[in-house]
């Protein structure tokens, strides 16, 4: 069966303050796709999920494919970063749920008792689901990272972006999420910006790097001569029965090339 293009990027090119952050991006995302979009602090990972999204001008073309159209929105759903999130704001960690559903609220602006159900399910399923009526300025940043999660999810998207999911979260829960990320995978494609690199390559499917120009890689696993010709300067990915992180050579130190990712 043919992979079913959901969007498409052709010369697409974002500035701020006349500093280009990308440049001439052709990209395809498919319906089947789990992408890891990876790179170095300030290369445009995060301006290339927001021209996705139509979040910021842009240069180019994005095109959606008319089956992410529903009414006046797209079902696509997206997963900031906590930092992007003002926490004073005064509502509940089910209300941040719910806002998910901003485009379906009734008439009056009112959440159905169906939608409330569904966002005690998916906090439930977050580990959250006791904490529901908290105030967000009162949870932990993981806490509030599962909020957000499930504020992505609840509308049933066919895209699902996520910028930097595991940011503030346990290992325990980074590894429930990618669970929950590969059986969300089976009904929407996901575009993951992460800096994990030395745990997603056993997870996505493909790698996109992303400094300044966009590389899409069609696997999970990317070699150092790869990253060199994609001019994507971040640590080698590679994964097996011991995670670990392949290093560089340290020129006239006399260090090995390899270490452990905990070990600086």
């Amino acid at each position: 069966m043919d992979k079913k293009r959901l969007i498409s990027l052709r010369g697409v090119g974002v500035s701020y303050d006349g500093h280009v952050a990308l440049e001439g991006v052709d990209l395809d995302i498919y319906d089947d796709d789990f992408i890891g979009v990876i790179g170095p602090n300030g290369g445009g990972k995060s301006s290339l999920a927001k021209a996705i999204l139509g979040a910021v001008p842009h240069s180019g073309t994005v095109t959606m494919d008319e089956s992410l159209r529903c009414g006046n929105h797209y079902k696509i759903g997206y997963m900031p970063q906590v930092a992007q999130f003002d926490r004073r704001f005064p509502i509940s960690i089910e209300e941040v749920a719910l806002s998910g559903l901003q485009s379906d609220k009734g008439f009056f602006g009112f959440y159905k008792a169906g939608d409330r159900r569904r966002a005690a399910r998916l906090l439930e399923e977050a580990g959250i689901g006791d904490i529901a009526s908290r105030p967000i300025g009162e949870v932990s940043g993981g806490q509030m990272q599962r909020a957000l999660l499930c504020r992505a999810i609840i509308s049933e998207p066919r895209l699902l972006i996520l910028d930097e999911p595991t940011n503030f979260v346990d290992t325990s829960f980074g590894r429930e999420l990618y669970t929950m990320l590969q059986r969300l995978n089976d009904r929407m494609a996901v575009v993951m910006i992460t800096h994990d690199v030395g745990t997603i390559s056993s997870v996505v499917k493909s790698i996109v790097c992303v400094n300044r120009h966009v590389h899409r890689h069609d696997s999970n696993i990317i070699t150092p001569e790869q990253l060199r010709n994609y001019d994507c300067p971040i640590q080698i990915i590679s994964h097996g029965d011991i995670p670990h992180t392949v290093l560089g050579h340290h020129e006239g130190d006399g260090c090995p090339d390899h270490s452990h990712p905990d070990r600086k």
